[in-house]
């Protein structure tokens, strides 16, 4: 069943043409604007897709919906490659009341949930779509976080060179109270000190054993540059199909329709 799966969205990705995308902008608390990027698929939508850029979290929108920031990190560049597959995508910036970007701990905060549970009430009009939440690095702090504080709205995560240590560390989160499925995407070869391969067992042993879990790990592609940015092994360079592929199929295959 996973093989086949993963056989139609190899075709969808090839076949389905490119989508154009739009600007929205939500209220999502007193005074305080999100904008976020949203990609349509071209037939019906198999579930609805936030995705969480890395680093300070921001895409540095214009009013025209252009990307001031954050064009290279791997889901932002991938953004319409999920669409293809047929996921309704949001690409979130930071809210109007961050103008540096999610530094601290504003991803582990009440106030990043209420943003982001806006724009998954916009998602939801008219759609009664599962939710699912990818975040990428930094981004992972995020789509965890969320999901903590917002169980009743979530389906499930999609995480990619998850952060391991330091701050916003997915070991400092109660991972046992997720009730979602959670995939786990790693490079073997990322370099970046706090996303590393080999430290992610404890990690998974952390979520619930009877949700589904898994942690795949990536080989292949190139690495330039810092290895903590996105055109090195940490953002799946020269993978990138490989990558969407095998999530979506597991999406599908777990909850996604």
């Amino acid at each position: 069943m996973f093989h086949k799966l993963l056989c139609l969205l190899c075709a969808c990705l090839l076949a389905c043409p490119t989508l154009a995308e739009q600007l929205v902008s939500v209220d999502s608390r007193p005074g305080v604007t999100v904008r976020f990027l949203l990609l349509e698929p071209a037939g019906p939508a198999r579930a609805s897709l936030i995705l969480f850029t890395g680093g300070e979290g921001q895409l540095k929108l214009s009013d025209s919906g252009e990307l001031g920031a954050g064009k290279s990190n791997f889901l932002v560049r991938t953004r319409q490659g999920w669409a293809d597959m047929g996921f309704r995508v949001a690409v979130v910036d930071a809210p109007s009341d961050q103008p540096r970007g999610l530094l601290g701990d504003f991803r582990a905060s009440a106030e990043h949930a209420r943003d982001i549970a806006a724009v998954a009430g916009y998602l939801k009009q008219g759609a009664a779509l599962p939710l699912w939440l990818a975040g990428t690095s930094r981004g992972t702090t995020s789509a965890v976080a969320v999901a903590l504080q917002l169980p009743d709205q979530v389906s499930g995560l999609v995480l990619t060179s998850s952060i391991d240590s330091g701050r916003g560390s997915l070991s400092g989160f109660a991972l046992e109270r997720l009730k979602v499925p959670v995939l786990m995407i790693q490079h073997r070869r990322d370099e970046c000190r706090s996303s590393r391969a080999y430290a992610l067992g404890a990690i998974i042993d952390k979520l619930r054993s009877d949700q589904p879990r898994e942690l795949m790990l990536m080989d292949g592609g190139k690495s330039e540059g810092d290895p903590c940015q996105p055109w090195a092994w940490h953002g799946y360079h020269g993978i990138e199909p490989r990558v969407l592929k095998l999530a979506g199929a597991w999406m599908l295959a777990h909850g996604a329709r």
